[in-house]
């Protein structure tokens, strides 16, 4: 671990050498990149230094141990009992440091929301999910977009499509990507039975333009008049929008503009963002397929969470996690139940490492 270590040091120092050069300081794009790698290792470093300077002063205590004064030898003593016990901290912290870093953390993401088993039910709970995350995103200071969205009469969501920006969204939110489970008395029942109803997250990192190549040859577009519960049949033109892109089976839709140009735009970014996901866990799964059975994949087909309404309690299935105020969280207040799910996957990464 250490030499690693010694390796992050040399290439900070590396960088910062770097950033002085008058021809990287001209050039913006990679005066940009090195500044965000120099950010990236900054933390590291720091608490390496540190780590370092504790482990000088405890050899200057050891020293002090042989000194005639009883006093200073057990202040001697005190200190090194009391650095020690630091010392021991900070290479659990220097650990989790060295964690092989998501290089998608801090993107802006796409995130989508459908109902899945439980009918009327499942696509009002959709629907508590939307402003949940949105809620979210807003105590976090980001700002959110509904790109596209299929509601029900009963003001429930079929499938919503969301846009959210802001710093860091994909590394808090990655590990929300799963089958979220509601158990409540649905409005409709008569005779006060609990339901059983699921919803499907996927959360996917948002993809520049330059960074998946998508061919015309392979799209199919199809323009038509907006209907339903999400365009509301107020358009007197073709502006809704479907794209498929035939070599993956992709297609995407969105009618929520007035604009088929908006419409188009929008359909692209979601498009873009599935065919980068779809490249990155073809990419994951290539590359640590023994790994990804160690720590589990979060895949939206997993069973991650269970929001139980008569007992005020939402369960996290992974981090074995229970909150029993279900009302602030479906209010946003996700901060526990996101640092979890965070500390859990990434113990779990540095157990892989180890093993490896």
């Amino acid at each position: 671990m250490f030499n690693r270590l010694e390796e992050v040091a040399l290439r900070y120092r590396k960088l910062e050498l770097e950033l002085s050069k008058p021809e990287v300081t001209s050039n913006p794009s990679q005066l940009r990149e090195l500044t965000r790698e120099l950010a990236g290792l900054r933390e590291t470093v720091q608490v390496y230094e540190k780590w370092r300077g504790l482990n000088v002063a405890i050899e200057e205590n050891r020293a002090l141990l042989r000194d005639p004064d009883p006093e200073i030898r057990e202040l001697a003593k005190a200190e090194i009992a009391t650095s020690e016990t630091l010392l021991a901290s900070m290479e659990e912290s220097l650990k989790c440091l060295l964690i092989p870093r998501d290089p998608n953390d801090d993107r802006n993401i796409v995130l989508e929301i459908r109902a899945g088993v439980g009918g009327v039910e499942a696509a009002l709970f959709a629907a508590d999910l939307l402003r949940m995350y949105t809620r979210y995103a807003e105590r976090q200071g980001w700002k959110s977009e509904v790109l596209s969205s299929s509601r029900t009469d009963a003001n429930g969501v079929r499938e919503v499509v969301v846009a959210i920006s802001g710093d860091r969204v994909y590394r808090q939110l990655k590990y929300e990507r799963g089958v979220h489970r509601v158990q409540r008395v649905p409005v409709t029942e008569s005779q006060g039975r609990i339901h059983t109803s699921t919803v499907t997250v996927a959360v996917l990192p948002e993809a520049k333009e330059v960074e998946v190549r998508i061919a015309d040859e392979d799209l199919r577009i199809d323009v038509y008049r907006s209907s339903g519960p999400g365009g509301q049949s107020v358009n007197t033109t073709d502006s809704a929008v479907r794209i498929t892109h035939e070599p993956s089976g992709i297609v995407v839709t969105c009618q929520d503009e007035k604009s088929q140009h908006k419409n188009k735009a929008r359909a692209f970014k979601i498009l873009r963002s599935r065919l980068f996901e779809l490249q990155r866990q073809r990419q994951e799964d290539a590359r640590a397929q023994d790994r990804r059975g160690q720590i589990g994949s979060g895949d939206r087909s997993e069973r991650i969470r269970t929001y139980n309404f008569p007992q005020s309690r939402v369960s996290d299935h992974r981090t074995n996690l229970s909150v029993h105020d279900l009302e602030k969280v479906l209010d946003g207040d996700l901060d526990v139940l996101v640092d979890s799910a965070a500390v859990y996957f990434e113990t779990q990464q540095l157990q892989a490492g180890n093993a490896e």
